[in-house]
């Protein structure tokens, strides 16, 4: 288990300790979107509404690096049709964009810092990844070379935007990061799946467009997701 890849089951098995109210059916939503166009997926909330809970369950669902059976018995993924086709399938990516920010000695080197990390976790899981490249070229010769695709799991994914909310240079070094990722041919050569959770909206930040692909589900439009993340009237 790596610090940003497969991460492990920890943080699910410490939420289902205490008062857990069941939110796994949001899995069975993300199931149902794997590799199709609407696999990349952005919730916005304001804080306190679970997003990293969701994140974390996520996590513990999807990563190939644990077993994580158990921590799903009772609950309503455990039941679809679709639990055992995807239970701990895939190599899992997950950044917590807040430990980056909180971390950094300077808020502009954040980007550089993710794709560091990140590219140097996964070269050593995946002896023969070219080294020096950067992140999404890193993916693209792992998802080739393993021939397996990655689902991506990022919270917190506007840590950086308000961080640096006066830094224009540094906010679109970041957009332009995140665009490499999920707005290129690449997108579907390397992920499966990407889930993103912020308090800001993805597809806008100042005047300039982000990241039109994703399929966002706000406070205001929850659609189908209302009753993982939002207030329903029952």
């Amino acid at each position: 288990m790596g610090n940003y890849l497969n991460i492990g089951n920890a943080g699910f098995a410490a939420i289902r300790k205490g008062i857990y109210i069941d939110k796994t059916g949001l899995i069975s939503f993300l199931n149902n979107v794997l590799g199709t166009a609407d696999k990349l997926i952005c919730v916005s909330r304001p804080r306190r509404f679970g997003k990293s809970f969701a994140a974390k369950m996520l996590c513990a669902y999807y990563d190939k690096s644990c077993d994580s059976r158990e921590l799903f018995q009772g609950t309503e993924i455990n039941g679809d049709t679709s639990f055992e086709k995807y239970l701990n399938h895939y190599n899992v990516i997950y950044l917590d964009i807040t430990l980056f920010t909180s971390r950094a000695s300077d808020i502009r080197n954040v980007v550089r810092d993710i794709n560091q990390a990140v590219t140097e976790e996964i070269a050593e899981t995946f002896p023969g990844v070219p080294k020096g490249a950067d992140l999404a070229e890193t993916l693209v010769c792992t998802a080739k070379s393993t021939g397996q695709k990655f689902i991506m799991i990022i919270d917190e994914w506007d840590a950086l935007i308000r961080e640096a909310k006066d830094d224009i240079t540094v906010q679109k070094e970041y957009i332009f990061f995140l665009r490499s990722l999920f707005k290129s041919s690449w997108t579907d050569v390397i992920f499966d799946a990407a889930y993103i959770t912020g308090i800001l909206p993805i597809k806008k930040y100042g005047t300039q467009s982000a990241m039109t692909d994703f399929r966002e589900y706000t406070m205001l439009s929850p659609k189908r997701l209302a009753k993982y993340a939002g207030f329903t009237e029952t």
